[in-house]
């Protein structure tokens, strides 16, 4: 095991830490961007106090080529990156993106974007790869199935990402440098999440994460799921949600005792021309935006709201790639103010306080979403101060 989880303060389920990998010492809560970023340098993501870059397993076997980056010396030295980084096992990528994957005991079957040609990425390959990559944290292959998924194939799959776990751990070859999380499945069945969860805790993993999720089932679905898997995985190890990056997701996530979240989406949104905000979200590029003078947050500290107006950016994004540079830069700062927030609010304990005016500020006439309010019950935070009296139309994505 290569790393080392120190509780440093808690509220009931909420707890923030310190997590020492061997390129850097965390604090969490804290969102990892995804490492597709377009138009950043590693010196700016540092600059805003990123901590970890997520690496996508899948594009960096196809280019580079996972032997050319341990031929020059890892990851972290071919990009210059001198923080810590998390590989994905390279499935997701390979069931959401390419035509005709075909997932069987032996791996995933799939179509070469290069050539058409079959090509099968087993649990052992997966595990070879990211050893090559030399990744801080490392995924173990599992078997995806997306939540609205429902039926025998549900159960089939989490199944088979216990028996591909013990693949995984027989192929790690760097268990002293690297270290493998495995990865909860079981869709919506709570019994089926149980059982994954007990299988992975029983083979010791330094940190585990919590899979299938975000895809598109219902937001009471998603926050129970959550809530299930946290309260059963090991207190002393770090836990991970994975692809949620809507703020308001993951401080409900983070209240039910999460750790640690990736997505695409704040530079994924910033590319669209809409910034992140503590009222929700700002859309640059919108006609009332030609002539405004303000910057994009009042209270933000990033260099872009430091120097540039909404009016500029507005310009910038509806023809310039400077815009969406800009605003990937001020949302990720954004990603990384609330991950810092998070941390010191438990370690300060006025969590509670931090998440009422969290909610304040994105729901000022108290019409906080039913799940959020269920949620935060089940994590022992009273927010009824910022709630008002529920209708069914607020159970709203984010």
């Amino acid at each position: 095991m290569a790393l080392r989880f120190e509780i440093l303060g808690r509220f009931n389920r909420a707890r923030a830490a310190q997590l020492t990998l061997p390129h850097f010492v965390c604090q969490t809560p804290l969102f990892m961007p995804v490492g597709t970023i377009k138009g950043l340098a590693t010196s700016q993501l540092e600059e805003i106090g990123c901590q970890i870059i997520l690496g996508n397993t899948y594009h960096l076997a196809l280019r580079p080529t996972s032997e050319l980056i341990d031929e020059l010396g890892g990851l972290h030295k071919f990009m210059n990156w001198p923080r810590a980084l998390l590989t994905d096992s390279g499935g997701f990528q390979m069931v959401s993106l390419l035509h005709l994957a075909d997932i069987t005991e032996k791996g995933v079957t799939f179509q070469s974007p290069v050539d058409g040609k079959p090509m099968l990425l087993t649990p052992e390959e997966s595990i070879q790869i990211q050893n090559r990559i030399g990744a801080d944290i490392i995924m173990a292959l599992d078997d995806v199935v997306r939540t609205t998924i429902t039926g025998p194939r549900i159960e089939e799959a989490m199944y088979r990402t216990l028996r591909w776990i013990d693949r995984c751990i027989a192929a790690h070859s760097r268990p002293h440098e690297q270290n493998l999380f495995g990865i909860v499945q079981g869709g919506l069945d709570p019994v089926l999440r149980d059982i994954c969860v007990r299988g992975l805790v029983d083979r010791n993993l330094p940190g585990y994460a919590i899979g299938g999720l975000a895809g598109g089932e219902s937001k009471d679905s998603f926050w129970r799921v959550v809530a299930q898997c946290t309260a059963a995985l090991p207190e002393d190890k770090p836990r991970y949600v994975m692809g949620v990056g809507y703020p308001l997701d993951i401080v409900v996530c983070s209240a039910l005792g999460a750790d640690m979240y990736d997505c695409v989406y704040p530079t994924r949104t910033a590319r669209f021309g809409t910034a992140l905000v503590p009222e929700g979200v700002l859309k640059l590029k919108h006609k009332a935006m030609a002539d405004d003078t303000r910057p994009i947050d009042p209270t933000c500290a990033c260099m872009v709201c430091k120097n540039y107006s909404r009016a500029y950016i507005h310009c910038l994004v509806t023809k310039d790639a400077m815009g969406s540079q800009l605003l990937s830069y001020h949302n990720l700062y954004y990603m990384m103010k609330l991950s810092r927030d998070l941390h010191t609010s438990i370690v300060e304990e006025r969590f509670p306080e931090f998440v009422c005016t969290f909610l304040l500020k994105m729901f000022p006439e108290g019409n906080v979403p039913e799940w959020v309010c269920n949620a935060m019950e089940v994590a022992g935070i009273d927010i009824s101060s910022c709630c008002a009296p529920f209708s069914s139309s607020q159970d709203l994505e984010s």
